[in-house]
């Protein structure tokens, strides 16, 4: 089987027991009562919807959990889109776990599926640019590393995992520091100031990333060269204004910019064409419209 192969199972084993814990409780008590404990089945589980596929080591595993006799067979790669009502996994064994898991199953593909068809949409509109398409952090509680995981599938990058790996200074944060600073200081803090705080604080290898609302906090974020600096709602002429000024400055291309907050299908080519780094996009996770699928028994 073909995967993407970067799936650490001591971290998702854990959340895929948990999601069948959440189904099954003390039992599948309709399977208990109708299906003889020896029963066999062949399967297959079919899309409803063309999409791009994500999930099927998921699928192994989940089957793995409830009998390791059970045989999965994707006939499918990781990754690949799949027209409507096309086959994508054949499944035999056991009936009785096959039958349990089936609804778990469903609806981690389902989902997963679905986050990484909307990124290839948005890859695909960009793909002629030098532009990633990036997740944020409005994910699904607790299943962050797997939609994370299927927007890489869909051909996109991840930003944050959390809020250990990367500074992301927002507006929240300069509004509290300014708020809080000390009384014997008669000086607001600038956005300079923020990011050089920050630098001292943190370990040299993490990068640091500051919020912008216009070209005046842009141009003073830039004095003091973070790493990314992220152009908050900003329109896609600003953005363009923001890269024609780096540009101006000596270390061209020394700052990365990422644009965030209000990009669609229908302006994220203009975007890419000003001329950005990345286009963060919160609607890879947070809206997301799951690929209907169903398992079904052969007879």
């Amino acid at each position: 089987m073909t995967y993407f192969n970067d799936l650490d199972k001591a971290r998702v084993l854990p959340i895929l027991r948990a999601a069948l814990k959440e189904d099954i409780g003390k039992g599948d008590i309709t399977t208990f009562a109708t299906i003889h404990k020896f029963a066999s089945v062949r399967a297959g589980i079919i899309t409803r919807d063309e999409g791009v596929i994500c999930g099927l080591p998921i699928v192994d595993m989940i089957l793995n959990i409830m009998d390791y006799s059970v045989r999965v067979k994707p006939t499918i790669n990781e990754g690949d889109i799949a027209h409507e009502d096309k086959e994508i996994i054949f499944i035999e064994g056991p009936a009785r776990p096959i039958l349990m898991a089936e609804r778990t199953i469903l609806n981690f593909l389902g989902r997963l599926s679905g986050v990484a068809t909307k990124t290839r949409k948005f890859t695909e509109k960009v793909k002629k640019y030098n532009v990633k398409i990036m997740d944020t952090r409005k994910t699904t509680p607790l299943l962050r590393y797997l939609e994370k995981y299927a927007v890489r599938v869909g051909g996109g990058s991840n930003h944050r995992i959390g809020l250990w790996d990367q500074v992301l200074i927002k507006d929240n944060h300069i509004k509290t520091i300014r708020c809080m600073r000390s009384p014997t200081c008669d000086k607001t803090p600038t956005l300079k100031d923020i990011v050089c705080i920050a630098r001292e604080k943190t370990q040299k290898n993490i990068k640091i990333e500051i919020e912008v609302e216009n070209l005046k906090e842009f141009q003073e974020a830039m004095q003091a060269r973070p790493d990314i600096i992220m152009l908050d709602n900003m329109s896609v002429e600003d953005a363009k204004k923001a890269v024609e000024f780096r540009g101006e400055m000596k270390e061209d291309k020394a700052v990365k910019l990422e644009v965030s907050g209000g990009v669609t299908l229908d302006n994220v080519e203009s975007y890419a064409a000003s001329g950005v780094d990345m286009i963060s996009i919160g609607s890879l996770t947070a809206d997301v419209k799951s690929l209907d699928m169903s398992l079904e028994v052969m007879g």
